[in-house]
């Protein structure tokens, strides 16, 4: 597997936007490359004072004649050591961003931002398990509302029971994520500056 030269890869996100420039997503880097590999978003390079646009084949070939520094991230190949983009702009405008939302492991890995939701603690996605809030066997279904992140050590001591059962408490109760309203909760929060271009934010006081 590809590895991350800056932690882990898969804390680190990448700004999508739609085809009219419009922030819809921030995604991880396994995403974002799948995004990239099937020519469905492109690359906006955003180190020279004017954006280039670059699809999968010059971003690779981009990697390959300017290495990237070592304080920059990138995923480490056999190869070569590739750029991680901070910003794609998706080739359609309606349909893939409605796509970011299907319910898979990273995907909830991403909604929790890697957090057990029940001591709290931040993990990486090797250490994380999915949780069945309501057990299936209770009736519980595999989804987003009843299916929460985990640490291997709080799902063995909840194992099949309720959560008051375990004498355990979710920190947040499990929603099905919105794609669009990450843009306001960026607000005062750290981000990438290169993404202030595409970002309309008030800046807080």
């Amino acid at each position: 597997m590809h590895k991350s030269q800056m932690g882990n890869g898969l804390k680190f996100r990448v700004l999508v936007l739609n085809r009219l420039w419009q922030p819809v997503n921030i995604v991880g880097v396994e995403r974002a490359f799948s995004l990239l590999l099937q020519d469905h978003a492109q690359v906006i390079y955003t180190g020279d004072e004017n954006f280039r646009m670059m699809d999968s084949a010059a971003w690779l070939q981009f990697s390959e004649e300017s290495v990237p520094a070592k304080d920059e991230t990138c995923i480490q190949t056999v190869r070569l050591r590739i750029r991680v983009p901070k910003v794609l702009l998706l080739r359609t405008y309606d349909q893939l961003p409605l796509k970011e939302i299907q319910f898979n492991r990273d995907n909830l890995f991403e909604r929790d931002d890697y957090r057990c939701q029940y001591c709290g603690q931040h993990f990486d996605a090797q250490h994380l398990n999915m949780d069945h809030v309501i057990p299936r066997d209770r009736g519980g279904r595999t989804s987003w509302e009843n299916i929460v992140t985990s640490c291997i050590k709080c799902n063995s001591r909840k194992a099949n029971r309720l959560p008051h059962q375990a004498n355990m408490h979710l920190i947040r109760k499990p929603e099905r994520p919105r794609w669009r309203p990450f843009v306001s909760s960026l607000i005062g929060q750290s981000y990438d500056r290169d993404w202030d271009h595409f970002l309309n934010l008030k800046k807080p006081a």
